[in-house]
């Protein structure tokens, strides 16, 4: 599960734990997920505020999972600090 999910640009072994806690096992899971609310949940289950990279790479694996034709230069997490992602 946790090998399936590094396949996501800027996934790494914590950050699929992080996946995984949320509740996804596979990358195709997250083509409906809302990286904010993810975001503000992974805080509470933390109990405190996380770094909001974190949030980047949500939105990156959002990306990542959809169906769309993927624009390399977003396949950066670090390229959706100032972007939301919308599958439509």
């Amino acid at each position: 599960t946790r090998k399936e999910l590094q396949k996501i640009p800027g996934v790494g072994p914590r950050m699929a734990q992080d996946l995984v806690d949320l509740g996804y096992a596979h990358v195709e899971e997250l083509q409906q997920a809302d990286p904010e609310a993810m975001y503000n949940q992974l805080c509470m289950m933390r109990g405190a505020k996380i770094e909001r990279c974190v949030l980047y790479v949500f939105r990156c694996a959002v990306y990542f999972a959809s169906p769309t034709q993927h624009d390399p230069h977003l396949l950066k997490w670090w390229h959706w600090k100032d972007r939301t992602f919308s599958p439509r």
